[in-house]
């Protein structure tokens, strides 16, 4: 347990949906995230897959103390967040922190790269004496490969990799031991998203970090991840080890994303057999009963809508998946 850096237990977080102008009442809420239970521990990287509107920035704002949430337990580095506030919760926030999504908007156009990468020491200023703030603003931009001499710059004057740097010294500036990457990647071109993605890596090998990377693009998560976790309307439908998701999915959701993804290599294309589902993604405000991917599934029976399937290794397999009938799919050589 003493490796566990980061907890959580039945983390659920709900919106509630509210009638009326003067005198509001709750008519339902929206079920972002519904029952979370992961593990983090020290030095790994935690990745997080799944659709749009699956929960995971939710997860992911949770993590950082951005979002309350609405029960269960947080646990970092053995503080609940969940449950402390003020001071307490002020100094626990220090040991995670956010890379955001879009390198641009994240920034304030208005501040100066130095007074954007120092402003951490500003909201905790007894982690750094004003004095040395300058010198270990440079130092951070040196460490993610920026010019130290580029501290009076702003935001516009950097191209969008370069941006998405300004935005990881910002995260390292308190030393956390937690990185939270909230698709890091995502709006930037491939090249400069293979070189950010090595930044990570040498950061984590150099520092000791942990990260918890959200993605979309599963060859990025799965060239970075240790463990992956799949998401789907709010809850974890399958995970494991990046080999284990990857090389021996069990889920009927997992094998349909990794059916999605283009394969590099021309001569297995034809062999590939594509999983198409069918329908949408059901409203989280009013999720199907049992398992909430019973309307897409093929493999759907009686006892899908009546019991929830817990997540859970099954027989022939050696890593949870939420699914009672979850077997292993080769969705690359299905048609050999």
């Amino acid at each position: 347990m003493s490796d566990i850096v980061l907890e959580a237990r039945d983390l659920v977080k709900h919106f509630p949906l509210t009638r009326g102008i003067l005198f509001k009442r709750q008519i339902g809420a929206v079920r972002a995230v519904d029952g979370i239970n992961l593990q983090l521990r020290r030095g790994e990287t935690l990745g997080v897959v799944g659709e749009s509107g699956c929960g995971k920035s939710t997860l992911a704002r949770m993590l950082v103390g951005l979002e309350t949430p609405t029960s269960g337990d947080l646990f970092v580095q053995g503080r609940n967040m969940a449950k402390v506030g003020g001071a307490e919760r002020r100094r626990g926030r220090r040991n995670i922190q956010l890379v955001m999504q879009d390198p641009y908007t994240s920034l304030n156009p208005r501040m100066t790269v130095g007074d954007i990468v120092g402003e951490p020491f500003v909201v905790h200023p007894e982690v750094l004496p004003r004095p040395r703030r300058r010198a270990r603003v440079q130092e951070l931009l040196d460490l993610v490969g920026l010019n130290p001499d580029h501290i009076n710059r702003y935001p516009h004057q950097f191209s969008g990799g370069q941006r998405q740097r300004i935005g990881i010294a910002r995260a390292l500036a308190l030393n956390p031991e937690i990185i939270l990457c909230d698709e890091p990647v995502s709006a930037l071109d491939v090249s400069i998203q293979a070189q950010v993605i090595n930044l990570l890596e040498k950061l984590q090998d150099e520092l000791g970090l942990s990260y918890i990377f959200i993605a979309h693009d599963l060859s990025v998560v799965r060239h970075i991840a240790d463990r992956v976790a799949v998401m789907y309307l709010g809850k974890i439908a399958e995970i494991g080890t990046e080999d284990q998701i990857y090389e021996n999915p069990t889920h009927p959701y997992t094998q349909a994303l990794l059916s999605a993804v283009p394969v590099p290599d021309p001569k297995l294309r034809g062999l590939r057999d594509q999983i198409v589902l069918a329908g949408d993604v059901p409203s989280p405000a009013n999720p199907p009963s049992g398992c909430r991917f019973r309307t897409r599934c093929w493999k759907a029976q009686d006892i899908c809508g009546q019991q929830e399937p817990t997540l859970d290794a099954r027989p022939g397999s050696a890593h949870p998946s939420a699914c009672h009938f979850a077997e292993v799919r080769d969705v690359v050589h299905a048609r050999e």
